[in-house]
């Protein structure tokens, strides 16, 4: 059995940040999110990995390398462009070939332990298993109706939901959905959807099984999702200091990763500071994730996602609720008259008060 991670997406609700980085590689809790869904398919015992990417190809293969850190082998698979789920299905065919796969969605994130679903899957073997969660907005997602346990109709964001099911961002296949991938046609969206061919499947006849998911799953495609996602890895963490702490206050779980440095400041868990990062005068709040190589001096973070190598320095206000990129400056400048200097690339949000 093989394992299918999808990377080819451009990230366009996360921009300006996806600009210069695949969305995939966007940390939850300094770690990239593509490196989850590695962990979770290396640990359900898949060792043989394909890697669908697109435009951002070669950062992700940076950053993930060969697999030899998980003990797994992975494979790059280039997909020309992001035409659908079921064409990167049908694009990772000749990796496939005929053995059952996990198909997961680089950028998912769920809490429930994959390998129980994955040996059910192999020691019963249906031809599909599918992943549910109940969503309040099921109209932004694909969403499964079921019949007496059994799924009858699956539906790519609809109007009207027939369920608050969603399809969660991972599947199990046997080879009957290259044949079903095939016999769909493009989306509204130009898109072939994966919701059309697991529907030929039960159309045909084919065993498609659902799971309801216990516990949360996240789709980090916008901002709001992604620091939700933070703030929920960030509180399954245990409190760890391998760092330097001076006359300051840590409380709950917070995690010090080695050479940072805490001075004079208050860190209020559950929190992460990165290597080599150095915290001054400051505070740091709840589901908060500051990356390696950051300075935080003289201001307040909380509730944030800060990338490596930025400084908040005399910032006046809080930071709450941000996501600020690599080697971003956010610092106040004691000059008259009173103004605010800005350089912001394409789409970017700024709240002023």
């Amino acid at each position: 059995m093989r394992g299918l991670i999808l990377s080819g997406g451009r990230g366009t609700r996360l921009r300006p940040i996806t600009f210069t980085s695949a969305k995939q590689l966007v940390p939850v809790a300094n770690k990239p999110i593509l490196f989850y869904g590695i962990e979770a398919l290396a640990a359900s015992g898949l060792d043989e990995i394909g890697i669908v990417v697109g435009d951002t190809h070669q950062e992700i293969r940076e950053a993930v390398g060969d697999g030899s850190r998980w003990g797994v082998r992975v494979t790059y698979i280039p997909q020309a462009a992001p035409l659908g789920l079921a064409h990167a299905v049908l694009t990772a065919e000749p990796f496939l070939g005929d053995e059952p796969f996990v198909m997961y969605l680089g950028d998912n994130l769920i809490r429930e332990s994959l390998a129980p679903l994955v040996a059910r899957f192999r020691a019963e073997r249906p031809n599909a298993q599918i992943l549910l969660a109940k969503v309040p907005n099921p109209q932004e997602f694909g969403v499964a109706e079921l019949r007496d346990g059994k799924v009858a109709r699956l539906v790519e964001k609809p109007k009207t939901p027939p369920s608050d099911l969603a399809l969660v961002g991972i599947y199990m296949f046997d080879h009957h959905i290259f044949a079903a991938a095939r016999a769909i046609r493009p989306s509204w969206r130009g898109e072939l959807e994966i919701t059309d061919a697991i529907q030929g499947l039960i159309d045909a006849g084919l065993s498609v099984r659902p799971h309801v998911i216990e516990g949360w799953w996240k789709d980090t495609g916008k901002l709001e999702d992604m620091l939700e996602a933070n703030r929920l890895v960030l509180d399954g963490l245990d409190a760890r200091c391998e760092g330097r702490i001076e006359a300051s206050e840590i409380l709950g779980k917070v995690v010090v990763e080695a050479d940072a440095t805490i001075v004079r400041s208050v860190v209020r868990g559950p929190a992460i500071i990165g290597r080599g990062s150095h915290v001054e005068d400051a505070y740091v709040g709840p589901f908060t994730s500051i990356g390696d190589g950051v300075t935080i001096r003289a201001s307040e973070v909380e509730h944030s996602i800060i990338l490596e190598g930025s400084s908040i320095v005399d910032v006046g206000g809080r930071i709450e609720s941000s996501l600020l990129g690599k080697n971003v400056s956010v610092y106040r400048v004691a000059v008259k008259p009173r103004a605010y200097n800005l350089m912001l690339g394409d789409r970017s949000q700024v709240g002023l008060q």
